[in-house]
């Protein structure tokens, strides 16, 4: 476990690391895998890194190197470990001097260091905590306000759709109407018509059957030019 914060000491989100050392923020996220793969340790808030100035300084290291970036990693986590192992000796002469004899006040400072340390820390940790919960709620709200746009633009959407199926719908309603009106106009018309011709026909036939019958009697009582002289002798 890593002691080696320093009192006020800074801590860096994930986006400051970034526009620190010059990457992007998925860069940052896997340069520490790297590191944590190859044996380095990070400040942890859960599954969260947090990251101090020496954790700023290390993922600057793999960005510069030359060698490939486990083995940089691998010298990282070396001067890491180096590091560490001075603090960790310092806690634990720290804590047994303190069970020795609590009334010492040089050991009693250097305890009361030590914690005044951690609390810092934990500080710095809230404070990028309460940021980045900021931040979410920030993109919550941004979110939030994309979805009420795109769900009030699909409903306009849709209901400009319905509205002009609607309109179709009620223009072709009216088309057929006006087509099926026009027929039977035309069939009605074609009746009409039909009827007519008919009582014309009637017409003609009974005038025609009238003139047959007239010519009929006319020829009946018509005499033939026998008939006439006959008639002269007989006078």
């Amino acid at each position: 476990m890593r002691h080696d914060i320093q009192q006020n000491e800074r801590a860096f989100s994930t986006k400051e690391v970034a526009e620190e050392v010059g990457i992007a923020t998925t860069t940052v996220r896997r340069y520490g895998q790297i590191l944590e793969r190859n044996g380095y340790e990070f400040f942890k808030d859960g599954d969260r890194r947090i990251f101090v100035k020496s954790d700023v300084e290390s993922i600057r290291a793999i960005k510069e190197t030359s060698l490939t970036q486990d083995e940089a990693a691998q010298e990282v986590v070396a001067k890491q470990k180096e590091m560490l192992s001075g603090y960790n000796e310092r806690a634990i002469a720290t804590a047994g001097t303190y069970n020795q004899n609590l009334s010492d006040p040089k050991q009693t400072q250097e305890l009361l260091q030590l914690l005044a340390t951690e609390l810092a820390a934990s500080r710095e940790m809230n404070v990028q905590l309460k940021q980045d919960m900021d931040d979410l709620k920030t993109t919550v709200s941004r979110l939030q306000q994309d979805h009420h746009v795109i769900s009030s633009g699909v409903g306009n959407f849709s209901q400009k759709t319905h509205t002009k199926m609607d309109k179709m719908i009620e223009e072709q309603k009216t088309q057929y109407e006006t087509l099926l009106q026009q027929e039977r106009e035309k069939s009605e018309a074609l009746q009409q018509e039909l009827r007519q011709i008919r009582e014309d026909q009637q017409k003609e036939w009974e005038a025609q059957n009238a003139f047959n019958q007239q010519l009929e009697v006319t020829v009946k009582n018509s005499k033939s030019p026998l008939e006439r002289l006959l008639d002269l002798f007989r006078k």
